[in-house]
């Protein structure tokens, strides 16, 4: 035989101040036996429903809509299945409407946009007038997940609310019918059957916990009023769990136990409730008057919390930045309260994506184990997965929300995370730490919602500014330095030094093992602690520390992978910092690469001036066997050709060129200290390993060294030698 079950629906209306100027309509949760009768398409769901049920009973709770009470409406948003959305057909969309759209985004899939006073419209244009006002409703949803929302037009009272009070007849027409009263008003509705219709068409089987427990009851309240010689009745919705009569139930923001006398659901007594029973709870010595609306629980259950680390989305129409540290009101049910947010963990939430899509996965089979704190069915409808908060994760420090999440080209997660995100329009997930000003009771796993409410109502801009889920109760006095958020740095030094040349075994390339930087600490710098450290090239060549080299600040890095670094090339000290941190410690996490040996490449030895006995000078080069010059060239006759001298590049400065090529290089061998090198300006010079050719510029110091200007740039090495062309 077939259960006879129920559905609870909560409406919300907007802009009663005038005639139903606008209606919104929450279509809110229902008591369903079991969650597995959900299918892969509305038309299945249908089926299993008729099969399943002879009775579908839906509630309709009224909620307020203007603009002013947005605090309200929020408290409402926690027992949302399904959304009505009644708008003005002849004012279309308004400020507060667009809100509670964004509510119905957060928290249902299932909505119905219902054009209000149609009636308005002179009956031989209606039907244009309302396929105009269905035009601009389908601009309005579109970007949202209601694109293809169900519409129809009616008139909830014709001719107005005023009309009926003075004695026009009430009744149910059909489309585009009327009564006339004695006075020769319309009063009456249009076309109901067909929203009626509608809304039985979309209904859906909500997601419910299979096994409630009595462990877990949690009822949001919504009205408190007494009944002389019954005790105190408290009315509102039960968000997960159950109840029955005896059973003690806890007022957390009271502090006191009650036991339930008895239970009614829509005037009928009730033996038990469960999730998403809109029912009234009857208890004894209870004075009404301490509770207008809240919560009431399983006893221990509900916390009172101060802080709460959430997984958070910001509303995409909400205008202006989030930024860390600055207050919002924080909705959680129907407590609003002030809290200090901080913003953090886009990138490292992004990186979890495959590792979320399997504990939703996993949430979805076996969601008794999490209970609810709402009704607004599976955990990702508002795009906040449940996550488990790592405390032992590093976390890199954010200033701000981050409107797009940076792509990072080796993670590919990220990637993908991040262009998800774009093609839906939905900014970024990020941590966010709540420090309340004010403590609330609530469960973990509560959804939130941030505002500034503050904001002018007639600005004409969305209040709400996030969605959240709690993960994690926070104590700043004993979770602050538990946070592992670090910021990067980097401090840039300079190669001022080459070691030996090497020719590496596996590529045979050219690389030094050894080189010596400068401008990096200060002379009185303690060079012991930062022996160790990894130091990185341009072309990403990781080195380490070894030690301080003279007194002046200098140090020695080895490579042990060898690298191609010039002078004057800059080397890179990265590191981060945690904030938490009262040492201020270094920490790095790249490792050094595995070593790569090479043989050593013998360079011309560069030798005193010597001096013969009688005091003459050489040329300022040492000679060996026969006084011939080791730098001299030996012509193929014999002889040595005095007018040819060969030295070595020992630097390569100037410019560099679009070729990559340095204009100039500092050479040394080719003149003694008493030479006067700007009589030989202009000579040409040639590069023996590349062919290329360049002048004298003049002097270099006082050790003998020149400058030579190569025009089209020099690609030879340090080391390589150097003719002095006659």
């Amino acid at each position: 035989m077939r259960e006879r079950r129920k559905v609870v629906m909560a409406m919300q209306v907007m802009g009663k101040a005038t005639t139903l100027a606008a209606k919104t309509a929450n279509a809110t949760s229902a008591t369903t036996a079991t969650t597995t009768t959900t299918a892969s398409n509305p038309q299945q769901e249908q089926m299993q429903l008729q099969q399943k049920y002879d009775l579908l009973q839906v509630t309709l709770v009224d909620c307020p809509g203007h603009a002013s009470l947005i605090r309200t409406i929020i408290g409402g948003a926690q027992i949302i299945d399904m959304v009505l959305l009644v708008v003005d057909a002849t004012k279309g969309i308004q400020t507060q409407t667009a809100e509670c759209l964004v509510i119905a985004e957060m928290t249902t899939r299932n909505l119905i946009v219902v054009l209000n006073k149609v009636d308005l419209f002179p009956e031989d244009e209606r039907e244009e007038r309302i396929r105009m006002a269905e035009k601009k409703m389908r601009m309005s949803l579109r970007g949202t997940k209601f694109e293809n929302a169900k519409m129809v037009g009616i008139s909830a009272c014709v001719g107005g609310e005023k009309v009926a009070a003075i004695g026009g007849s009430s009744g149910d027409g059909a489309a585009g019918s009327s009564n006339n009263d004695s006075t020769g008003k319309i009063a009456g509705t249009n076309n109901i059957h067909g929203l009626l219709n509608i809304l039985q068409s979309q209904i859906r089987a909500p997601s419910r916990d299979s096994k409630p427990s009595p462990d877990r009851f949690h009822f949001a309240v919504d009205h408190c009023f007494p009944i002389k010689g019954q005790g105190t009745v408290l009315t509102g919705t039960c968000l997960s769990g159950s109840a029955r009569p005896n059973d003690m139930v806890e007022f957390p923001t009271l502090a006191t136990q009650k036991k339930i006398k008895g239970l009614q659901m829509f005037r009928r007594k009730a033996n038990i409730i469960q999730q998403g029973d809109r029912a009234g709870i009857c208890v004894s010595n209870f004075d009404a008057k301490l509770m207008e609306r809240g919560i009431i629980a399983s006893p221990g259950t509900v916390k009172l919390i101060r802080g709460a680390i959430a997984v958070v989305r910001k509303v995409r129409f909400f205008k202006g930045g989030l930024h860390s540290g600055a207050k919002f009101h924080v909705s959680v049910g129907h407590t609003t309260v002030m809290a200090t947010v901080t913003f953090w963990g886009a990138r490292e939430i992004a990186q979890q994506v495959e590792k979320k899509e399997l504990e939703l996965a996993s949430s979805s089979r076996n969601s008794q184990t999490y209970g609810k704190s709402s009704l607004g069915g599976s955990a990702d409808l508002a795009g906040l997965p449940r996550l488990k908060f790592d405390w032992n994760q590093d976390f890199l420090h954010q200033d701000d929300y981050l409107e797009v999440l940076p792509s990072v080209d080796n993670n590919s997660n990220n990637n993908d995370e991040s262009d998800k995100a774009k093609e839906k329009g939905l900014p970024p997930l990020h941590w966010a730490r709540l420090e309340f000003l004010t403590p609330v009771y609530c469960p973990i796993d509560s959804l939130v919602i941030g505002s500034r409410l503050d904001t002018e109502v007639n600005a004409n801009t969305c209040r709400l500014a996030f969605s959240g889920r709690l993960v994690e109760r926070y104590e700043a006095k004993t979770d602050h330095n538990r946070l592992k958020s670090y910021t990067k740095k980097e401090k840039i030094g300079t190669v001022c030094r080459l070691g030996d040349p090497f020719r590496r075994s596996d590529d045979n390339k050219l690389v030094r093992y050894e080189v010596f930087g400068t401008d990096l600490f200060k002379k009185e710098t303690n060079m012991s602690q930062f022996v160790g450290l990894l130091m990185e090239t341009d072309s990403g060549d990781i080195g380490s520390i070894q030690s301080s080299f003279g007194t002046s600040g200098k140090f020695r890095v080895n490579f042990p992978a060898g690298t191609d670094i010039r002078e004057g090339d800059p080397l890179y000290l990265r590191f981060k910092r945690y904030a938490n941190d009262p040492k201020k410690a270094i920490h790095q996490d790249g490792s050094l690469p595995r070593a790569r040996p090479g043989s050593r490449v013998d360079v011309p030895i560069k030798k005193k001036k010597s001096k013969s006995k009688n005091g003459a000078d050489h040329g300022g080069l040492a000679t060996g066997d026969g006084g011939t010059a080791k730098n001299d060239v030996i012509g193929s006759n014999g002889s040595n050709d005095k007018d040819v001298k060969i030295g070595e590049v020992d630097k390569l400065k100037g410019d560099v060129l679009p070729n990559g090529k340095h204009t100039m290089s500092i050479v040394s061998g080719l003149f003694s200290m008493a030479d006067d090198i700007n009589k030989h300006k202009g000579r040409r010079v040639v590069c023996t390993t590349t062919e290329e050719e360049g002048v004298v510029d003049g002097s270099f110091g006082k050790m003998g060294k020149c400058r030579c200007l190569f025009e089209d740039g020099i690609s030879a090495e340090v080391g390589s030698q150097v003719k002095l062309l006659p």
